[in-house]
């Protein structure tokens, strides 16, 4: 039973008579116990909707509709199964203090990894968990494997779990697709072990018959490297990745995919960019990266950038605006420089980009999704930013414009005295947002 919220308006649901307060009970005969549930359920055309109205009377409504017409409820949102890892790598351990209290939660939900393309270890996962999965073929899957020797992956997490590769086989036995992924410590699961859990791994791999259709098994492997703050008072000693390292890692996997696309006909196993990066080494192509299967996890973020950049040079005009600033974290800079270099030429607006240094977290985090308020503020407050500042929507709270130590972009454009416009960060994003700027800009004139 799930309480509903609101109705969309002019939807199925409102045209139905249902309201905020009732309650609903099954689709189709089957119980909705949360949205996952019913976001599974919903997709037949021909629906029973068993509802309870508010003041207790029970109504039963057929549906007819199209399978990806929606009903129109807005349902609660389940709250996360809370992690009991204490893993020596946890980003959430190393979070400095003073920050929104949701920040400090570590979730660890099969549901949340089928939903959103969450990572999680599978280490509270109980028999009737793993069922629900299997029954309601809850499939990709993200997993956080990081070794395959049971005594270093309770090691590296902190916790003793089910065997992750007796798991991985029911899973896949069952029909699942899982994306896994190794998060790098150096001297702890690269090297020897690393070679181990990618051997593991492949063997689950699908075969390489009937490329064409969608198969179960495990399907792709990322290699991340360890991410590490300013802030990890006493927690284990760790280091992150050297450039060195990187290029052994990047040589690795090249080395690996050759292997895998003789054998299964996709190259199953990435680098993250953060160690193209560090490696100084330059990307694959776009088409090496087979689909983007792991694109949340930051593999292949640059390439997908170089493709759609091309697109928009090709594309992109002259326009009537005055200087203008993009923020950009260290990692992504030069990418960002060299688009927006080539996009002021076309288009003819000064675009400057500003790379803000991550004081707030401290360490080596430089991706710019974890940039503040308060080191934007602090940087362009050395300069003489342009008319407007324009920042990427990965800054931001989800569905809010709050940044990640709860400055809101008001607030923000108040203590800098400039308008700010928010962003998708991607190419495409960039030039639309000049576009939209330069027509208001001739409106007004």
């Amino acid at each position: 039973m799930l309480d509903i919220l609101a109705i969309e308006p002019d939807s199925i649901a409102a045209e139905l008579g249902l309201c905020a307060g009732d309650r609903l009970l099954a689709l189709n005969g089957e119980p909705v116990r949360d949205l996952l549930d019913y976001q599974l359920l919903v997709q037949a055309e021909e629906l029973l909707v068993e509802v309870e109205r508010a003041d207790g009377e029970l109504w039963e409504i057929e549906v007819d509709k199209a399978a990806d017409e929606p009903l129109g409820l807005r349902l609660p949102h389940p709250e996360p199964e809370q992690c009991g890892n204490n893993c020596i790598f946890c980003f959430v351990h190393q979070l400095p203090p003073g920050m929104r209290r949701s920040l400090y939660v570590k979730d660890e939900d099969y549901r949340f990894s089928y939903l959103y393309g969450a990572y999680v270890t599978l280490t509270n996962l109980d028999e009737p968990s793993l069922q629900r999965i299997l029954t309601q073929r809850l499939s990709p899957l993200y997993v956080s494997v990081h070794a395959t020797e049971e005594q270093l992956r309770e090691r590296l997490l902190g916790r003793k779990g089910p065997a992750i590769l007796d798991l991985l086989r029911q899973l896949v036995a069952g029909g699942i697709t899982v994306h896994a992924q190794a998060v790098i410590c150096p001297g702890i699961n690269d090297g020897a072990e690393l070679e181990r859990t990618f051997r593991d791994l492949v063997a689950l791999a699908p075969a390489a018959a009937d490329l064409a259709l969608p198969r179960p098994g495990l399907a792709s492997l990322a290699i991340v490297p360890v991410g590490l703050t300013g802030y990890r008072q006493r927690l284990p000693l760790l280091r992150p990745v050297t450039p060195e390292e990187a290029r052994t890692l990047v040589a690795w996997v090249q080395a690996r995919q050759a292997e895998c696309l003789a054998a299964l006909g996709s190259r199953f196993v990435y680098a993250a960019d953060e160690l193209y990066l560090s490696a100084g080494i330059d990307f694959p192509p776009l088409v090496e990266y087979e689909g983007l299967p792991q694109l949340e996890n930051g593999v292949g973020l640059v390439a997908r950038f170089r493709a759609q950049a091309q697109e928009v040079l090709a594309q992109a005009g002259p326009l009537d605006l005055p200087p203008v600033s993009v923020i950009t974290g260290a990692a992504s800079a030069g990418e960002i420089r060299s688009f927006c270099a080539a996009l002021g030429s076309r288009t003819g607006v000064a675009i400057e980009v500003v790379v803000v240094p991550n004081r707030f977290f401290g360490g080596a985090v430089s991706v710019t999704g974890l940039l503040t308020g308060r080191d934007i503020a602090e940087e362009l407050g050395r300069r003489k930013p342009g008319e407007v500042l324009l920042i990427p929507d990965v800054l931001l709270r989800e569905g809010t414009e709050l940044l990640l130590d709860d400055l809101t972009i008001a607030e923000l454009e108040r203590r800098l005295g400039l308008m700010i416009e928010v962003f998708p960060a991607e190419p495409w994003g960039l030039w639309d947002i000049l576009e939209t700027l330069a027509l208001e800009r001739g409106g007004k004139e």
